[in-house]
């Protein structure tokens, strides 16, 4: 497993980052802290979380995942600087009474909780969840340099940004000496590869933005577990999400990714994180796990490295 530095943000990472969305949802306290723990004690080092997680759940109100990881940081006796913590501000589950959007208030306010939450007094890297058209960047990107100041923040990004959005962020940040978002988390894996593909990679590369992208294994669609439609909306928490992918391209993809699975000795899900983890310009990918089994695919994709045909067939398969 190696280690990567973050874009400009300074940050080492994991090659592999641990998503903590599933945290008080698929996963509960005990089971997400024997999961972190395999993580960590594998070498491992980085979660991604929000404020607004898990308010999707019927009795959650958000804030649940990052309870879970401040819990876990507290009684597993890890050294605060071993972890690294991405959250995010500005978005909420629907129903729920969160405050959404980027308003600078809204960003002071939350980071407040979110540090209660997670039982620290810094996150490593805090992003803009969503864009926020209400709000002029400039009022959001002067909230965090206060933060920034303030030492609650260490670095900046922002998340479901696309290109035209992204640049017009620097040019506020450069117009009004603002420190400027560093990172972009995108959905981006094999199959969801138009909103990050040219333009917005361009822009990234071009300006030393890292990146770390959700939605890595397509809700578990490349993890080659669902075989029909049929039986991945048979599945309570995400079938209706894998059920779309089941096309011919889609059929393709779990194909090659059979293939390369084959030639390499490992899972599918580890190929398809692998796949992520070397293409230009992207640092990390995201992924979730709720058991020990998943969270060895995920492992095993930190150690994998895939062959240049291997990446070509990867490649021409999702094209």
């Amino acid at each position: 497993m190696d280690l990567r530095v973050l874009g400009r943000t300074g940050l080492s990472i994991s090659s592999v980052v641990f998503g903590g969305n599933v945290f008080g949802w698929t996963a509960d306290e005990k089971t997400s802290f024997d999961l972190l723990d395999k993580f960590f004690d594998a070498g491992f080092d980085t979660i991604d979380t929000a404020d607004c997680y898990s308010g999707w759940v019927p009795g959650n109100a958000g804030g649940e995942s990052e309870t879970i990881i401040g819990k876990w940081l507290k009684q597993s006796g890890r050294a605060r600087d071993k972890a690294v913590i991405i959250t995010k501000v500005g978005s909420t589950p629907q129903g729920s009474a969160m405050e959404k959007g980027l308003a600078g208030a809204r960003i002071i306010d939350a980071v407040e909780s979110s540090l209660k939450r997670l039982q620290t007094d810094y996150i490593d890297l805090y992003l803009s969840h969503w864009p926020d058209a209400q709000t002029p960047h400039e009022e959001t990107l002067a909230a965090f340099a206060k933060l920034k100041q303030q030492g609650k923040i260490r670095a900046i990004g922002c998340s479901n940004f696309n290109a035209e959005q992204l640049k017009a962020s620097f040019d506020a940040a450069e117009k009004d000496g603002l420190p400027r978002y560093d990172v972009l988390e995108p959905e981006y894996n094999l199959y969801d590869r138009l909103g990050f593909d040219g333009t917005l990679a361009d822009l990234c590369n071009a300006q030393d933005i890292g990146v770390i992208t959700y939605f890595s294994l397509a809700s578990g669609f490349l993890t080659g577990k669902y075989k029909s439609k049929a039986e991945a909306e048979a599945n309570p928490n995400r079938g209706g999400m894998v059920a779309r992918y089941f096309d011919e391209r889609g059929t393709q993809i779990l194909a090659a990714l059979d293939e390369v699975a084959a030639e390499t000795h490992s899972q599918p899900a580890s190929v398809a994180l692998a796949w992520i983890a070397q293409r230009p310009g992207v640092t990390a990918p995201i992924a979730s796990a709720t058991s020990a089994r998943q969270l060895d695919t995920l492992i095993a994709a930190g150690n994998l490295k895939l062959t240049s045909n291997q990446m070509a067939l990867l490649n021409d398969a999702s094209a």
